[in-house]
């Protein structure tokens, strides 16, 4: 019995940490799924929901339970350091962000690496570059309001993380300014934002939970590849390009080299959890 607690207690520990990376920008649900060993069955679940459940109960309801207390306590965290530091918070996340992509770039080639593979990645990232410039110079977010529509559009984003290992949504929604209003929403369990941002997310997950993962067992490379272009783009999309003098950009550049600092021990942490 002692044993069996232990593990519940364990498992709830490893939900704790997915659903808090799930809303930390440049930590990728799917990737510590993959560390904890819970990728599969979570990927098992939205192919084959009913069998699933019957055959992994006794992992899933700890995981779930653990999963929403990290989640929602995280959103609680974010939403105050975003009202009261954004900027500094920003750089923060564009070197937690950023500092993944060496490693997400080396992950993507472990089975070799292909001119195609080069220019599924350059394709990904001039394509996205380019629409979250446009969002960002264009004028484009000053008119994204915050509504149904863009919280199902980040649960969307959300369920894309889950799905796919290595990506994170957090860096989109922070260039179309809809990550503040979403934690914040979530952290005050407002129901017109969770709604439609856990629809966007459960629907994105089931429906192209499948596809996605066939994707990456048949042409796992050129999927990676493609990942590492998004990332880097929606990373170097939302760096701020306005200061309040130098010692304000001295403050940023700084909260960027610690945020690239805890994505290197990240990565070492990931590496550690896969040998083992």
């Amino acid at each position: 019995m002692k044993r069996k607690n232990g593990l519940i207690l364990t498992d709830i520990l490893k939900g704790i940490i997915i659903g808090g990376g799930a809303i930390l920008p440049g930590v990728s649900g799917g990737v510590l799924c993959v560390l904890f060993g819970i990728y599969r069955p979570m990927m098992e679940l939205f192919a084959h929901p009913i069998k699933a459940l019957k055959k992994n109960m006794k992992l899933f309801i700890p995981v779930i339970v653990g999963w929403a207390v990290g989640f929602f306590l995280f959103a609680k965290v974010l939403d105050v350091v975003f009202s009261r530091c954004e900027l500094y918070a920003t750089c923060l996340f564009v070197g937690l962000i950023g500092g993944t992509v060496p490693g997400l770039y080396r992950q993507a080639g472990k089975n070799g690496r292909t001119k195609g593979d080069v220019v599924v990645m350059a394709g990904a990232f001039i394509l996205l570059f380019a629409m979250l410039l446009t969002v960002r110079f264009g004028g484009i977010k000053g008119q994204i309001t915050p509504g149904t529509f863009w919280y199902v559009f980040s649960g969307v984003l959300w369920g894309l993380s889950i799905v796919v290992p290595g990506m994170t949504s957090s860096s989109i929604l922070l260039s179309l300014g809809l990550y503040q209003p979403l934690t914040a929403g979530i952290s005050a369990f407002d129901m017109a934002v969770l709604i439609p941002w856990g629809l966007g997310m459960v629907m994105t997950a089931l429906v192209l939970g499948r596809l996605i993962n066939h994707l990456f067992l048949t042409n796992y490379s050129g999927a990676s590849h493609a990942v590492v272009g998004i990332v880097l783009a929606s990373t170097l999309a939302i760096i701020p390009i306005q200061y309040g003098g130098v010692l304000q950009f001295v403050i940023c550049v700084l909260c960027c080299a610690a945020g690239i600092a805890c994505a290197y021990l990240m990565d070492k942490f990931e590496i550690t959890g896969d040998n083992r």
